[in-house]
């Protein structure tokens, strides 16, 4: 870090070298009104070091290819993907029973690119390359005790896995879905199902039965893998009641296989059952848009998008893990998840592909035993989400300094807050970056990010990632300036995108009536509203359509006008997300017409009530609005970013 005469610079310097002050003191220092440049870009928190100039996979990329800065760098690997994503297939050792005749063919146009062109492979195979006795998988108990797993071991029970599928009977396009925590069981039954040919079904098990049916049905799954029930915080929680539920109105209803199982119904199977011995699983070596993994996204229609990914779609979560998160096979990576949201199997390949070590924990990161799993694990690349940092904030659970491991933080599925991040930082003291990271799961990984070759400002993005292109516009199709606000769109083609959905229409839904980009190009529609900063930073501003970002979770204004209008007191409903004071999580706010009878006294409560018991305990309500009608655009649409104006400048 450079040695400038500025107040944050010496509070960073003597942080490192172990003074600390209240974290309050921090931000009024950070915060100062001269620290704000003139031209309106945000504060510095952290500065590239001399260690991430010198040993960066960034760094070192740049230095094969002897470019001077990591802006050419990006620019050469949209521009030149031949030249990029062969040395990325290289780094992250990607193994081919055939060879790729190139890396990409355009003969049909960008909307519709080959990758990897006559390659033949099986992704999981390229998990496994690093050394047999190095830890695979670290995997903290809540009653502190620490469990590990080589890649050796990992391997092995991942082909019992395989085999086991197969024993049974399953082929190649078969779907299998998993509806449970993220343990090490979930990690070997999902590469085991991709070891098998089959696909992986990524279910939130937070989901209703009903919710879970209505996934498994579109999805066509043949089996279910689910726990009994197991221990979150001081909650037991049953899922196999809630699958059974699920599965008993098929008329050719889905095994259901059952970890820790105890009585089974008739045609169940326990885990220990289906697992079947033997070193050697045989793969199924396939094309590389051959389906692994279908996850769920949702859409405004109210229906969840059927996002299939293929065995491209991991070069894509490696690829961003090793640049962008810095990821080295000497690091520790935790990023607290589900095998239902892409960041579950983005940490598996992100993990393994480059040759870490995953660390998982059995309870909720909320609780002070996952801060001390950090700390006794010796985490070094942290994944987030802002919710858990505001708690850990606010319950005080990390003490600055606490996390020296951590050389990198990284964040997704919401807008963060400023001060929550440099808050953050601090528990590293400020050795650690926050690389912010928006994406999606139909990209596979992300489209904004950072770099540790970039100054980094908490709740920001510095660059868009590697491999791909970013267009903000606003309304009128212009590109936004410095200062301006506008709508994200991709430019194709880029590795990662996906180019098919299960259950709907995916032109209709990516491409049609966008704009043309400022040279013309075509453009892909994602729905992130982003500021555009000076100097070449970004800031999130939520969603730009009808879709919002709930504690992490992408649903739809209509999913959840549904719920609401379900009660009898209502008329119709507007659900709308805001951001008060300009960043940080969204939060929703439910505008409502009632019936002429009036309704509860504390609509909020009974509200807020049923779209966690219909939706997701995660969706939290934070206001009621009572009006006598919804502002709506001549052809009748709900006006709902006036409602959001609206209620932010109340």
């Amino acid at each position: 870090m450079e040695a400038f005469e500025d107040p944050w610079h010496r509070l960073v310097e003597d942080a490192r070298r172990g003074v600390r002050r209240p974290f309050s003191e921090d931000w009024d220092v950070f915060s100062q009104p001269d620290r704000v440049h003139s031209d309106g870009a945000p504060r510095i928190a952290w500065w590239p070091d001399d260690a991430s100039k010198q040993h960066s996979n960034l760094s070192s990329l740049q230095a094969e290819l002897g470019l001077d800065s990591y802006d050419a760098l990006h620019r050469l690997s949209v521009d030149e993907p031949e030249v990029f994503w062969s040395r990325v297939i290289a780094r992250l050792g990607i193994v081919f029973r055939t060879a790729p005749r190139r890396i990409l063919d355009l003969d049909n146009g960008v909307k519709n690119p080959r990758w990897l062109p006559g390659a033949k492979l099986e992704i999981s195979r390229s998990c496994f390359t690093a050394p047999g006795d190095k830890t695979a998988i670290v995997y903290g108990r809540q009653d502190g005790k620490i469990e590990r797993m080589s890649y050796d071991r990992l391997d092995r029970e991942v082909n019992r896995f395989a085999r086991g599928l197969n024993a049974r009977g399953f082929r190649a396009g078969d779907s299998v879905a998993l509806y449970m925590p993220m343990t090490p069981e979930c990690v070997i039954a999902y590469l085991g199902i991709v070891r098998a040919g089959c696909r992986v079904v990524s279910v939130a098990d937070s989901f209703s039965s009903d919710e879970l049916r209505g996934r498994l049905e579109i999805a066509e799954a043949r089996a279910v893998v689910t726990v009994s029930a197991y221990r979150r915080g001081d909650r037991d929680i049953e899922l196999y009641p809630k699958v059974r539920d699920a599965v008993s109105r098929f008329e050719d209803p889905p095994i259901v296989v059952v970890i820790d199982a105890g009585e089974l119904e008739v045609n169940d199977v326990a885990w220990s059952e289906l697992l079947v011995d033997g070193d050697y699983a045989p793969s199924r070596v396939a094309d590389p848009y051959h389906v692994t993994n279908v996850l769920f996204s949702s859409g405004t229609t109210g229906t969840p998008k059927a996002i299939p990914w293929t065995q491209l779609t991991p070069l894509k979560a490696g690829m961003d893990a090793h640049f962008h998160q810095d990821v080295h096979p000497e690091d520790v990576v935790c990023w607290p998840t589900n095998i239902g949201w892409m960041m579950g199997p983005w940490l598996i390949y992100a993990s393994f592909l480059n040759r870490a070590t995953m660390a998982l924990y059995e309870g909720v990161p909320t609780a002070s035993g996952f801060t001390q799993f950090v700390r006794d694990s010796a985490v070094t690349v942290l994944g987030v989400v802002p919710a858990l940092v505001r708690h850990w904030r606010s319950a005080e659970m990390v003490d600055a300094g606490g996390w020296s491991d951590v050389r990198i933080f990284s964040s997704t599925g919401e807008a963060s807050s400023s001060e929550d991040y440099l808050w953050l930082m601090s528990r590293a003291d400020y050795r650690a970056p926050v690389i912010e990271y928006l994406g999606g799961t139909e990209i596979g990984g992300g489209h904004l990010t950072g770099t540790l070759l970039q100054p980094a400002s908490p709740a920001t993005f510095t660059t868009p990632a590697l491999g791909i292109d970013v267009v903000i516009l606003d309304e009128d199709g212009h590109v936004v300036s410095e200062g301006e606000t506008g709508e994200a769109f991709l430019v194709p083609p880029a590795l990662g995108l996906s180019q098919e959905l299960l259950n709907q229409d995916h032109d209709a839904v990516y491409y049609d009536d966008c704009p043309p980009g400022p040279k013309g190009e075509l453009l892909r529609r994602h729905g992130d509203h982003i500021a555009r900063l000076a100097n070449g930073y970004f800031k999130a501003q939520g969603r730009a359509d009808d879709t919002m970002n709930l504690g992490g979770i992408k649903v739809s204004s209509i999913e959840l006008e549904r719920v609401v209008n379900e009660h009898a007191s209502i008329r119709e409903s507007a659900a709308v997300s805001v951001q008060p004071g300009g960043e940080g999580a969204e939060q929703l706010v439910v505008y409502v017409v009632l019936e002429s009878g009036g309704a509860d006294d504390d609509l909020r409560s009974v509200l807020a009530k049923k779209i966690a018991k219909d939706l997701n305990p995660l969706f939290k309500v934070r206001d009621v609005v009572i009006v006598d009608s919804l502002p709506r655009t001549a052809s009748n649409k709900i006006m709902r970013r006036r409602l959001r104006a609206d209620f932010v400048r109340c």
